[in-house]
């Protein structure tokens, strides 16, 4: 059996308890984590996400633009504040990249990838 207990705003675990897991360790991590605990059964197949139908069509849907409010908002960061560490960029040229109403250049992709530590093509 494995108890997964992930952090909010990512798929990485914060921690994992593998093994024989007693029912009262379980019933304790659901009562103190709720919905962020997942259990396993070891008769249960897991499924890397990257490899289901569902993930490339939804990344394949997803607009430059999309993913820049994504990337920004799992920051913690305004419209405002990327604006700044663009280099003089308003508030409203954020906001219409992000809606699709301007588009996101290479070098502005290049900047990007780097604030959010991404690939560039995640913005192109």
């Amino acid at each position: 059996m494995l108890a997964v207990v992930k952090k909010h705003h990512t798929s990485m675990p914060l921690f994992e308890v593998k093994g024989d897991i007693p029912p009262a360790v379980v019933h304790f991590l659901e009562k103190k984590y709720g919905q962020d605990v997942e259990v396993f059964h070891d008769n249960e197949e897991t499924v890397n996400i990257i490899d289901t139908a569902w993930y490339k069509n939804t990344r394949s849907a997803t607009t430059p633009g999309d993913a820049l409010k994504i990337y920004r908002q799992n920051a913690g960061i305004t419209q405002e504040e990327l604006g700044r560490k663009l280099g003089k960029f308003s508030r409203q040229k954020i906001s219409d990249m992000e809606r699709g109403k301007r588009t996101i250049s290479k070098e502005v992709a290049k900047k990007l990838s780097l604030i959010f530590d991404v690939s560039i093509d995640r913005f192109l």
